[in-house]
């Protein structure tokens, strides 16, 4: 017994495995059925439900009543809500419009990139209304984001830097509101 519990115990420190870890990913297997590899399409019967915004760039989502914060990929907005940081120019703005973009009880489609979680443990995710509009972009070509790309995580990256070349150009939200 003693001899078995050590090569556990070893095993589990070659590879990086923390108590900590082994929560973490007992929570993760719990969103394997919400997000899945690739997020929930249109047509499944999954429904993943918008709860309330937290900021800009920032959900939470319920599935199953179980609650979880979805950060917006490929996007950054002014902060809002930081804990060390004063509000940012066109911040209120940006929370105000994804506010009105995912209302309390929108129904959402995730998909995840490469990355499923950041270091704060939030989901990563681009977030899909199931009328079609692609949330992330919406916010960058209205002004209200900056697109942001942080390998390996890149599945858009394309489409929000030519977003963003737009709405600078056009001087769109924050481009021509903050110095």
């Amino acid at each position: 017994m003693r001899r078995q519990r050590w090569r556990s115990t070893r095993w589990r420190a070659r590879l990086g495995v923390t108590p900590a870890v082994l929560a973490g990913l007992a929570g993760l297997v719990g969103l394997v059925g919400l997000i899945g590899l690739t997020g929930c399409t249109q047509g499944s019967d999954t429904t993943i439900l918008v709860v309330e915004v937290v900021d800009g760039d920032t959900v939470v989502v319920a599935y199953r009543s179980q609650h979880t914060t979805v950060r917006l990929l490929g996007i950054d907005t002014p902060e809002t809500v930081h804990p060390t940081k004063a509000v940012e120019c066109f911040g209120p703005e940006a929370s105000a419009q994804l506010g009105q973009l995912l209302t309390p009880g929108t129904e959402v489609r995730l998909e995840r990139d490469t990355e499923a979680r950041d270091h704060f443990g939030r989901l990563l995710a681009y977030v899909h209304r199931l009328d079609g509009l692609f949330v992330n972009v919406a916010l960058v070509e209205a002004g209200l984001a900056r697109a942001q790309h942080i390998a390996p995580n890149d599945a858009y990256r394309v489409a929000l830097a030519g977003a963003q070349r737009s709405a600078k150009a056009s001087g769109a939200g924050l481009w021509s509101a903050c110095p």
